[in-house]
């Protein structure tokens, strides 16, 4: 299989954690996934960032620490390629660890926030890229900084979902990789693609209960996948 991209006018990659464990990025969920070794109620909720926020902040940090020891793979540098070469594309991904925009990606929807933010109550959101934050209080007022991430217990920004949704909405081509697809709002994504007459092409090495919903299936790793799809011409 190969897809011209430049039949397409707005193509939508919508990417899952399997995007970045191919880069070795560990996942969050499943055997062996970061949930499996540390209590999330002790790391990732609000009421622990509450009770102890310098724990909170320090185990980010780790987190990040070990996102920045791994690469974009392949898969990754492909549709940076395609976003550079086609004014139409857009990435909408459910991982929080930057690695399309270390690939080179701009249009970048994260619905689930980003390792690389942190948030203040009252002065908003700030970049903050490294192995350790620069600072775990805010400078202009002293507060604790909350890493911007949608931990267990909170809800999606709503104008993020609706950046996604539009994107989604209006796409006529919609490539799935590395997720499940199963928790809302992603769970609609391919239907509402549908109902654009979208074409719907799923990678990922295992097949889910939301699989039926794709026109075609490649179940392999987007690492090979990818660069196969969208050969160079």
């Amino acid at each position: 299989m190969e897809i011209d991209p430049s039949a397409y006018k707005d193509i939508v990659f919508f990417t899952g954690a399997g995007m970045s464990a191919e880069s070795g990025v560990p996942t969050y969920r499943g055997s062996g996934g970061v949930w499996s070794q540390y209590r999330w109620q002790e790391y990732a909720c609000q009421t622990a960032f509450e009770e102890d926020p310098q724990k909170v902040l320090a185990f980010h940090e780790v987190r990040r620490q070990a996102v920045l020891a791994c690469k974009p793979h392949a898969g990754h540098d492909v549709i940076a390629g395609q976003e550079k070469a086609h004014p139409g594309v857009t990435v909408v991904t459910q991982n929080i660890d930057g690695m399309h925009q270390r690939a080179g990606n701009r249009r970048v929807i994260e619905l689930h926030g980003s390792l690389w933010r942190l948030r203040c109550p009252w002065h908003g959101v700030i970049e903050d890229i490294g192995e350790k934050y620069r600072s775990y209080k805010c400078r202009d007022c002293g507060s604790w900084l909350r890493p911007d991430i949608v931990w267990f217990g909170d809800r999606l920004d709503p104008w993020v979902v609706s950046e996604a949704t539009g994107a989604i909405r209006k796409c006529d081509l919609l490539i799935s990789i590395g997720t499940s697809g199963v928790v809302w709002p992603a769970a609609g994504f391919p239907q509402i693609a549908r109902e654009n007459g979208a074409r719907l092409l799923e990678i990922n090495p295992e097949p889910n209960e939301m699989s039926h919903l794709y026109d075609e299936t490649i179940r392999t790793g987007a690492g090979s996948a990818l660069p196969e799809l969208f050969k160079k011409r």
